[in-house]
This record gives C-alpha cells, structure tokens and sequence, in this order.
C-alpha cells in the first residue's frame, strides 16, 4: 500500500469515526436542544443586568450566576403561574357565557350592523348556526380548545413543561457563570471554518435577538398589559383573556388596534358609548404609542435588519419551532441575510479586482 492510500484510509477512517461521534453526540444531547436555546435566549437578554451584578459582587462568578439565576427563576415561575390560573378561569368563564347565548338562541345582530348593505346575508348565517346548536357548540368548542391550545403554548410556554423549565434554569447558571469563555470557544471554532467572517454573523444574531426580545415580544406584552387595565377600567369581564388575546395579537406588526378596536365597536354596539369612546382614546393615545414608538426604535437599529424579515421570522419560526421560535426564526433569517450581504460585497470586491 502506498503512502498516499494510507494517507487516503488514514483520513476515511477519521472521517467515520468523527461521524458517528458526531450523530452520538447529536442522539444525547437533541433532548436538551430547546432548554440550551432557552437558556441562551434568557443569557442574552439579562446579560447587562448580570454584568452589572458581576461588578457589585466583586467578580465572584458562581455568587453572582446564582442569585442571577434564582432572582429570574422567581420573576418567571410566580408570576406565570398565576396568570395560567387566572386565565383558565376567565376562559372557562368567556365560554360558558357564549355557550348560554347559544342555547337561549338569542342572538342578534348589533342594531348599526344592521344597516350595512350585507346585515341580512350575517342574519341568515346567524340563524342558521341557531337552528342547530349542539352542533354549533360542539365547533365553538373545537375552536375554543384550538385558539386556546395557541393561546397557551405562547402565554405558559416555557413553564408548560417543569422538567424543560428546570433544565433551562439550571443550564442558564453555567451560560452565566461561564458565558464569556463558551462564547470566545464558539468564535474561535468558528473563525476556523468560515473565517472572519463569523463576527459578522454574530453580531446579525445578536442584533436580531435584541430587536425580536424587544421590539415584539416586550413591546406586545407591554400593549397587552395597557391593554387589560383598559378592558378592566371599561368593565369588560375576562380582561386578562382579552388582555392575552391582545398581546398575541400585538406580535403582528400593526395589528393591536384590531384587538382593542373591536372591543370599543362592540361596546359601541351594546349602547356603553362613553366606555367605547374612552377605550378607543386608550388605544390610541397610550397601546398605539407604544408600538409606534418603541417597536420601530428597536427594531432600526438592528444593523439593517429588514423588518419584513423580523415579522416573517417570528411567525414563521412560532409555526416551525413553537414558543422558541419566536427567537430562532429571526435569527435563522439574519443569518441568511448575513451571508448574502457577505457574498454580494466579496462579488463586488472581485469585479473591482478583475476591473
């Protein structure tokens, strides 16, 4: 055998057994794969605050990680707990409500619906749906237990499994305690694989996760939260289901006022006009201007992100992902980005050479 073939073997060998570590390494640890990308997520968000508590504590890394970690295990759990037990109550509540307007079979359109040109096509349908109730309620069930499947996932997400939870609480004390080393080992395995190149991407990641935390997710629970002191100030029952249907909402670009909008238009329908007028102001002059305000500061200043890119990424990574794929789905997009940008200048950069 000559010295290039076993050179030749030599490298097959390695590349099969790097392989099957590799698929190994991927079969344990795909398990922990969403609590790591959690843990991240938290790392990167709370991570100025943990500097900040780094200093005070005079660099003592496992004290500083450790009440970093218990203060914002305290600030998710309690808190989400709560509103997963409010919440199921007021749902039951909204359900039981529509379920005896069904069986009383008495509904009616609103008395200014029924001036529009197609008020008596919506009052056949209507009809219709009350000639047969239980087949009625049995479809409002099935899209009540669908809407609020989603509602769910999205409002209790990462508590709706302890188990993952616990696992990315834990892991978050070693990102904390360790996040400087694991990241300096990530740019350097990286640098050797694509180059320099790789502080680009990492900045696009980190840019995007910024503008995803917040200028979506906060700026929908901030409207969410504004929006339920309205709901709750006007008199509406179940504020804080009409408050987390809002902030689901509010994930889409432009979409809060449908939310709060079509609260004021039914009040307006049931004759409460001062409620509805004032709910409407509420929902200009403070929701709106937090999404007109903080969402587009945000997101701008993510290095040229499009925000095109940002919403697709969101809604697309919520329908692949789940819960993290609100983060995932961004990212994954500004990567992409990344890379074209990359290729583009590098093309630019080799026609100016030729030239």
């Amino acid at each position: 055998m000559s010295s290039f073939e076993a050179l030749t073997l030599h490298r097959l060998l390695l590349a099969v057994i790097l392989s099957v570590i590799l698929f190994l390494g991927y079969s344990i640890l795909s398990v922990f794969f969403i609590p790591i990308a959690w843990a991240g997520v938290l790392a990167y968000v709370t991570w100025p605050a943990y500097t900040r508590l780094l200093t005070r504590l005079a660099y003592r890394h496992n004290l500083a990680a450790a009440l970093m970690t218990l203060s914002l295990a305290l600030l998710i759990i309690i808190p989400l707990l709560l509103a997963i037990i409010v919440l199921n109550v007021e749902v039951s509540h909204v359900y039981r409500v529509i379920e005896q307007k069904i069986s009383s079979q008495n509904v009616a359109l609103p008395d200014f619906v029924k001036k529009w040109p197609f008020a008596n096509e919506l009052q056949k349908t209507l009809d219709n749906l009350m000639n047969n109730p239980d087949a009625f309620k049995e479809q409002l069930q099935a899209w009540f237990q669908k809407a609020f499947g989603a509602a769910a996932q999205v409002a209790s997400g990462i508590s709706k499994n302890l188990a993952k939870l616990s696992m990315a609480l834990f892991i978050l004390f070693f990102f904390y305690r360790d996040g400087q080393k694991i990241l300096q080992q990530i740019q350097q395995g990286l640098t050797v694989l694509i180059g320099d190149r790789v502080h680009g991407y990492i900045h696009a990641i980190g840019d995007t996760t910024r503008a995803v935390v917040y200028g979506i997710v906060l700026t929908a629970v901030a409207q969410g939260f504004l929006a339920g002191i309205g709901y709750a100030f006007v008199g509406m029952e179940s504020p804080i289901f009409l408050a987390c249907i809002t902030t689901l909402v509010a994930m889409i670009p432009f979409g809060t006022p449908f939310a709060w909008g079509s609260v004021a238009v039914w009040l307006l329908s049931q004759g409460y006009t001062v409620e509805a007028l004032g709910l409407a102001a509420w929902g200009t002059f403070v929701i709106s201007w937090v999404d007109n305000i903080i969402r587009p500061l945000v997101i701008s200043s993510a290095t040229e992100i499009p925000f095109l890119a940002v919403m697709f990424g969101v809604l697309g990574g919520l329908a692949a992902f789940g819960m993290i794929g609100l983060f995932i789905g961004p990212v994954i997009l500004a990567v992409l980005i990344a890379i074209w940008r990359q290729w583009l200048e590098s093309e630019q950069n080799l026609a100016k050479t030729k030239s």
